[in-house]
């Protein structure tokens, strides 16, 4: 576990970067108005990694793009406040509500300069009509103010700390002529490049083979320790949440639905959807020749859902699960479950025993390298 961990408890809102309190999104469609957040609460810390996990169309990315400033034209808040802390130009801490300001302004004064993303698919993120070095270079010049040689010495130096050979030759070349991970570590590169507080990371490794997947996370972690930034994960892939986390947030249906330190989350779930999440990864360890899959699909979200958006897709869940939708209750420590079935009148439910077993073998498996 982690030397952050291990000090969460301990931490004062001085600590806090990002506060997200009840948010509510939604967006206008032709077929009416989608529902795709509905009262999200967050908080991320100074050099922490929050990994927020779901199926796709939970509103892991929503959450985050609306932080950028780069939620879709028929997009809307409905409620909430995204609160961000940080040092401004004459060197004093500020606090600013990012939902009060407009999208154009948080793109110009925060996005690149004070939060920053590497989105998962680094040739569309990438312009291939301009060089590495002149994409890396915009930034900087733009909000530094940096001259244009200073940058480009920047620049270099920054495609060194990223891990590219030769970054003075790489520099000039453009995106085509870079591999896979050579081009996701330039979009890192551009993203670092205004030494940003919080680094999103939005399924940095999907279009990545394993061998790159792994380097491009060592890469991420060995940058946030050197530079002290908090980092945001979004993705489905619950063995890169084992890699990075220090907390993780559980998504379903535009809600969190579970929250807690990593080894709360992965050796103590609580929630029947985060049952079927751990259930459902790869294991050469499992007997079973079949993958398990949580059955049903997400909800409709044109309405919004009655109860617990899960019930229906929740073998164990109860009546009033149909009839209202759950608090979030407190089961120890940092761990944080919506979920009826924690009520203390609940009646007691364990979970699947395969993946108790695999609970087990994944506790024994990190003894070996403590």
């Amino acid at each position: 576990m982690s030397e952050i961990v291990k000090e969460i408890k301990k931490r004062s809102k001085e600590d806090r970067v990002l506060s997200i309190r009840d948010l509510e999104i939604s967006f206008e469609t032709a077929s009416g108005t989608v529902n795709a957040i509905r009262g999200v609460r967050m908080d991320l810390y100074k050099g922490e990694t929050i990994a927020i996990v779901g199926e796709s169309g939970s509103g892991k990315s929503v959450t985050v793009k609306t932080i950028m400033g780069i939620l879709a034209n028929n997009g809307h808040i409905d409620k909430g406040s995204i609160m961000y802390t940080f040092t401004n130009e004459k060197g004093e801490k500020e606090t600013v509500d990012m939902v009060k300001l407009s999208q154009k302004e948080i793109r110009y004064r925060f996005a690149g300069r004070h939060i920053a993303m590497v989105f998962q698919d680094p040739m569309t993120s990438l312009d291939p009509t301009m060089t590495i070095g002149r994409q890396i270079m915009e930034g900087m010049i733009l909000h530094t103010g940096l001259s244009k040689d200073e940058a480009k010495k920047r620049a270099i130096e920054l495609l060194g700390e990223v891990g590219i050979e030769n970054p003075e030759k790489r520099f000039s070349e453009y995106p085509h002529q870079l591999s896979g991970g050579m081009r996701q570590r330039v979009v890192i590169a551009i993203a670092l490049a205004c030494d940003p507080d919080i680094l999103i990371c939005d399924e940095p490794t999907t279009a990545l083979d394993v061998t790159i997947q792994a380097k491009i996370l060592e890469l991420i972690k060995k940058i946030q320790v050197e530079k002290g930034i908090s980092v945001i994960y979004i993705t489905h892939d619950l063995g890169v949440v084992a890699k990075v986390a220090d907390y993780v947030d559980v998504m379903y249906a535009g809600r969190i639905i579970e929250k807690g330190l990593i080894n709360e989350i992965f050796y103590d779930p609580r929630h029947p959807y985060t049952w079927g999440l751990l259930a459902s990864m790869p294991d050469t360890e499992t007997n079973s020749t079949r993958l398990y899959a949580i059955p049903g699909t997400p909800p409709n979200l044109l309405e919004k859902p009655k109860g617990d958006a899960f019930a229906p897709r929740n073998k164990f869940a109860l009546k009033i699960d149909y009839l209202a939708e759950p608090p979030m209750y407190n089961v120890g420590g940092m761990h944080r479950v919506a979920s009826w079935l924690c009520d203390p009148r609940a009646p007691k439910v364990e979970m699947p025993v395969e993946l108790q077993e695999r609970i087990a073998k994944m506790k024994e498996e990190n003894r070996k390298y403590e």
